[in-house]
């Protein structure tokens, strides 16, 4: 198969297809006597697989993938792919953290922190809530709240920080760890406020199923490539055995 078969094949660019065999990602094309490459369909199945793998895993991850197999480095390969997995499940689990806690958020957030006089102190925001300052320093360490600086060091508290105080010490009253308040308050801090992250919701959710439906697709063309490496191996071993058989 020529280069510019192959990349045709798959809308690339003939440079793009020597790219990605320099890089090891498809394995070296064979070479005609006059010095021309030559594909075969396990080149074909290397590259399927290797774009299907980039919105499944990401370029760098598919990369790593491609240059494990195509190097004969199967359980590196596999551990690519577990790690990938692992992530998709780790983003799940914060989007039903997130999920589970935004109903009560919404019901149940404080109105006054717009109209709270601000900046505060750590002792300010302390007797505000009734906690002491050792509890928001423990906050803090945890990532439920980030406050900012002065320029002598000392914690300020901005209207939304005591939003997120407030929202804290609402959901530590309902059990939560602190963990679990530290991811759900940084998506609020992301989103900017409650309704914008209901949205972002939505779309992370959809997003995770792409990346799931993704990864399916792309273990079957890496599939299909891995038999198609193996095919001139057992093509081998039938031909030896029917040449003894004979």
């Amino acid at each position: 198969m020529r280069p510019v078969d192959l990349a045709r094949r798959h809308g690339l660019s003939t440079q793009a297809v020597r790219n990605y065999e320099d890089a090891g990602i498809i394995p070296p094309a064979r070479r005609s006597r006059t010095g021309y490459r030559d594909y075969t369909a396990t080149h074909a199945a290397g590259l399927a697989a290797y774009l299907a793998l980039v919105p499944a895993f990401g370029h760098s991850t598919g990369r790593r993938i491609m240059r494990a197999v195509t190097g004969g480095r199967l359980d590196e390969a596999l551990e690519h792919i577990d790690d990938g997995h692992a992530l998709l499940a780790r983003d799940r689990n914060t989007l039903r953290t997130v999920e589970a806690a935004l109903p009560h958020l919404e019901t149940s957030a404080p109105d006054t922190a717009a109209g709270t006089r601000t900046p505060y102190s750590i002792g300010e925001l302390a007797r505000h809530l009734a906690l002491s300052p050792a509890t928001l320093r423990a906050w803090e360490r945890a990532g439920v709240l980030t406050p900012r600086r002065d320029p002598l060091g000392h914690r300020r508290y901005l209207a939304q920080d005591v939003r997120d105080a407030e929202l804290a010490h609402l959901l530590r009253r309902g059990g939560r760890p602190l963990g679990t308040i530290a991811t759900v308050l940084g998506e609020l801090r992301d989103a900017g406020s409650l309704d914008a992250l209901a949205g972002t919701l939505e779309g992370w959710r959809r997003h995770l199923v792409s990346r799931g439906t993704a990864q399916l697709y792309a273990a079957g063309l890496l599939s299909a490539y891995l038999d198609s490496m193996d095919e001139p191996a057992r093509t081998a071993r039938s031909a030896s055995s029917a040449t003894r058989a004979g």
